[in-house]
């Protein structure tokens, strides 16, 4: 016992020292942080708006998604039942709130390692879910080739990494395939997004699973998510469930 405290003190100064060489901030307020603060200082952390939403069959954003899938569905002329589909976010997301910091910094600013880490937190609920217990496949919303390229990594896939190993699971990052370059969802507006992404994914029909988990980095309106539901579904037949989990969640409590 002696040995490990002697180690985490020792982890705790190097951690100090290099905070005064390179100074780690909140992500989200900008306060310096102190060595055992990860990311987000106390405060921060304390105050971050989550959902809970792993915790509950039902919850506002399951309902949006999967009244989404069933419009879908009906205008693609599929077979009009789909069982329900769970849905869970780790935080609410709002443009007006600092808390959007969390999941830009992955996005637009390779911030790698805070990524992993709130992907982290919402596998653990996911976890902690009886919900997603049986999940035995993790797919990310894939990028086009080119916007890959230009970016050089999706963070959906950076994300479903983690939630796969907090749940056990597979990655099946190549489960999906966008088929077409799609114009950014996040210029267009709710209207427009669902044409937007309209038959641009495909699935590979080999895949073996029985509860898939669709992943991506902010929940808006669901078009995103119901297209690759629905090429999910058309690859896979019916046997299959197919959840979805975000990082953030845009839509209405």
């Amino acid at each position: 016992m002696d040995g490990r405290l002697r180690r985490l003190d020792i982890k705790t100064a190097l951690s100090a020292v290099a905070d005064l060489a390179l100074p780690r901030v909140c992500i989200v307020c900008g306060e310096f942080l102190v060595p055992q603060e990860k990311h987000l200082c106390t405060s921060c952390m304390l105050d971050l708006p989550e959902t809970h939403f792993a915790s509950f069959s039902h919850n506002p954003m399951a309902d949006l998604l999967n009244d989404k899938i069933q419009r879908d569905r009906d205008r693609a002329g599929e077979a009009p039942f789909e069982g329900y589909s769970y849905a869970a976010a780790l935080y609410f997301y709002s443009t007006s709130a600092a808390y959007k910091k969390i999941s830009r910094a992955l996005k637009y600013h390779r911030n790698f390692a805070a990524g992993a880490y709130f992907a982290g937190l919402l596998g653990d609920s996911l976890a902690a879910s009886p919900l997603y217990a049986d999940v035995d496949l993790v797919v990310p919303v894939p990028l086009h080739w080119t916007r890959r390229w230009k970016r050089g990594y999706n963070q959906a896939e950076v994300i479903g990494k983690e939630v796969a190993a907090r749940l056990g699971a597979r990655l099946g990052a190549a489960a999906l395939k966008r088929r077409r370059r799609t114009r950014s969802q996040a210029k267009l507006a709710a209207g427009a997004k669902a044409g937007n992404v309209a038959g641009a994914f495909s699935a590979d029909a080999s895949v073996c699973a029985r509860h898939i988990l669709l992943i991506d980095d902010v929940f808006t309106t669901g078009a995103t998510l119901s297209a690759c539901h629905l090429a999910l579904r058309q690859a896979l037949g019916p046997d299959v469930r197919i959840s979805v989990a975000t990082l953030a969640y845009a839509g209405p409590r």
